[in-house]
């Protein structure tokens, strides 16, 4: 019995981190469709023209294309399209399989590592809803709020399978006092408010509202329109009224994405070097603050070179990364309350928080010791 366990806990491994970089890359893929304005590619769900594929739908779509050859049918912006629907649902019968295994597993326990059924649940019900915004993206017309619903969406998925894989491999956790749980917990929702305005700003066709960096048309203090800026029940390119959407709600939007990455970007470099000044998680805070630099990198490259579509998709794939470390620290540490009046520090040593063969501790933390005790020679 133990070893079939055994041999069910290694498909249960193998198939949380296929569907963990399936995930990467239907994420990138799905950006790539949307900034290459292939998301109309097939106006209709799931199928294209109601058949399969481009191929078999491939009349309806020539002549679509003849008939506005600006629209946004093609026959390449069809395969685009379709393309991340295949992904999806691959995607989609994976996490299926993943659900059933930790179904199965629960309870067993393969040294630290162990199945995640309740997180593996949660999984299929917010895939059942991405389904339906992916659905809703094209059958109401790119509405912004669906659209960057349906990112968050991905975003979720690829959080919540982090959070398994890092379950089923065992990676083994530190206590943390609770200032320090409660700042990276912060940190993880400041980075989804941010990834939020990213997705408003791509849905809205924002990105080069701003030309120039680091001021906005010259000015420190552009002028905007945040009141149709963030009106969600709206029309793509349209206020809630209607109207055609104002140059200065565009700036709005692209502006307010570029304080929030002030923000929240000084925020998570904070706490990374907070965390790099602690032995047991200096190399969490060294990645996070690498991730962070490399993501702003990006978003100022897209400024400066009026968006290529090589680095508006490397920006999604960026902020996908930073969730990922965001969900990987988040991870490493857990809530131990210390007796009142003293203080807990990472004894000094080798050890290391991260994938490694010491990672397989039972879920045991690493040694803290009191400093006031340590003071009065009881260490």
């Amino acid at each position: 019995m133990k070893a079939a366990a055994g041999g069910v806990m290694k498909a249960y491994r193998r198939c949380v981190f296929a569907a963990l970089v399936l995930t990467l890359i239907v994420v990138v893929v799905g950006a790539y469709v949307r900034l290459s304005d292939a998301g109309l590619g097939c106006p209709d769900w799931p199928g294209c023209y109601g058949q399969l594929s481009p191929h078999h739908a491939a009349d309806d779509i020539l002549a679509a294309h003849a008939a506005d050859p600006y629209g946004p049918v093609s026959l390449a912006k069809a395969w685009k399209e379709m393309i991340h629907r295949y992904l999806a649902g691959g995607l989609g019968l994976l996490l299926i399989a993943i659900a059933v295994l930790a179904w199965r597993l629960r309870g067993e326990r393969e040294g630290a590592a162990r199945s995640a059924p309740v997180a593996a649940l949660l999984l299929l019900a917010v895939v059942v809803l991405q389904g339906l915004l992916g659905k809703w993206t094209v059958t109401l017309l790119l509405k912004p709020a669906i659209v960057t619903a349906h990112l968050l969406g991905g975003m979720a998925v690829l959080g919540l399978l982090a959070w398994i894989a890092l379950r089923a491999s065992g990676v083994r956790r530190v206590a943390a006092a609770p200032a320090t749980v409660a700042a990276l917990r912060l940190g993880l929702l400041l980075l989804v408010a941010q990834i939020a305005l990213g997705g408003w700003t791509s849905t809205n066709y924002a990105a080069l509202a701003c030309p120039d960096f680091p001021t906005c048309h010259g000015s420190l203090w552009p002028e905007t329109d945040y009141r149709n800026a963030f009106h969600v029940v709206r029309e793509l390119g349209m206020t809630a009224d209607g109207e055609p959407l104002s140059f200065a709600a565009l700036t709005a939007i692209h502006w307010m994405h570029r304080i929030g990455a002030v923000l929240v970007g000084g925020f998570l470099v904070a706490a990374g070097w907070r965390l790099s000044r602690q032995p047991a998680a200096a190399l969490m805070g060294r990645v996070l603050i690498a991730g962070v630099l490399l993501q702003v990198a990006i978003g100022i490259a897209n400024v400066l070179f009026s968006l290529p579509l090589g680095l508006a998709v490397a920006h999604n794939a960026g902020a996908a990364l930073l969730l990922g470390i965001l969900v990987w620290i988040n991870h490493g540490f857990c809530l131990r309350t210390a007796p009142a009046g003293l203080r807990f520090r990472a004894r000094p040593g080798p050890a290391r928080l991260g994938w490694s063969a010491a990672a397989h501790s039972h879920g045991q933390v690493l040694p803290f010791r009191p400093t006031a005790m340590r003071k009065r020679g009881h260490a």
